[in-house]
């Protein structure tokens, strides 16, 4: 062996050990793509007619829970044998009218988003939701004569802070366009209030404005009655360019140019 041929050596090993480094970064890149695509991403699924059913009696049995009495002290008498109490109602008012009148939503209610994405080739689902909703509801007879909706951006949140804050910053400019919001612009018509727990679908009309921008907006309702409560189903496709927002995309992670505004709406008496 010549003294020129202890260095090659050396060179070529360095190298080999170079591209199997560079060839187990990639494949533990890849790997840790799909675990978190499958196992630590856990982004919920579509807000459905299930999800309405269980907001209404989400905020029924909260409120059963509060208005619980609590133990007495045992020198006063916890009941009256005499007394006779009556089991509440869970029928609504009789007649169309039981729900004419406003209604502001609970924090039963969620509000937000869901744009499909993929990270190095893998395709998860981005979801973020809010319950900080203010507004207000107007019913008369069998329709909703207006309906108008706020939400904070920056109350809206995933299970991932680092697309958290790409949302409120450089897509939503939280700072500069505080809020979402939608405003009703034609009567909805179910033409009949729900029996308690039934469900009625019907098409909304509206505005939705976004970062600023408001676009007329079509979508479909569901909604339904519980002890007293009205909830509010829907979705609304959403093209990022009508509402001046560039295609969230960043690094490795592309995104589709259009996503879904997604809400269960829950209201309570004003």
């Amino acid at each position: 062996m010549t003294d020129t041929d202890a260095p090659q050596k050396s060179s070529k090993r360095w190298i080999k050990w170079v591209v199997i480094g560079g060839v187990a970064a990639v494949v533990l890149f890849l790997a840790g793509i799909f675990i978190y695509a499958n196992f630590i991403n856990d982004s919920p699924d579509a807000l459905d007619e299930t999800d309405l059913s269980e907001a209404l009696t989400a905020t029924t049995e909260a409120e059963v829970s509060e208005t619980t009495t609590a133990p007495t002290d045992e020198s006063t008498p916890t009941t009256d044998p005499t007394a006779t109490t009556a089991a509440p109602s869970s029928e609504a008012p009789a007649g169309d009218a039981g729900f004419d009148g406003d209604w502001v939503p609970t924090a039963a209610s969620e509000f937000g988003y869901r744009v499909d994405e993929v990270i190095a080739g893998v395709n998860v689902t981005a979801v973020g939701r809010s319950n900080e909703i203010d507004g207000l509801l107007t019913i008369e007879g069998t329709m909703a004569t207006a309906v108008d909706i706020e939400v904070q951006v920056d109350s809206i949140t995933s299970d991932d802070s680092r697309r958290d804050g790409q949302f409120t910053g450089r897509i939503m400019s939280a700072d500069e366009f505080p809020t979402a919001t939608f405003n009703l612009t034609e009567p909805i018509e179910f033409g009949e209030i729900p029996t308690d727990g039934a469900q009625v679908a019907a098409t909304a009309v509206g505005e939705l404005t976004l970062r600023g921008v408001t676009n007329p907006v079509t979508f479909e309702v569901t909604a339904q009655t519980t002890d007293g409560r009205i909830g509010v189903l829907g979705s609304i496709p959403v093209l990022f360019e009508d509402y001046g927002i560039d295609n969230p995309s960043f690094g490795a992670i592309t995104t589709e140019d259009d996503g879904l505004v997604e809400f269960v709406l829950v209201f309570e008496r004003a």
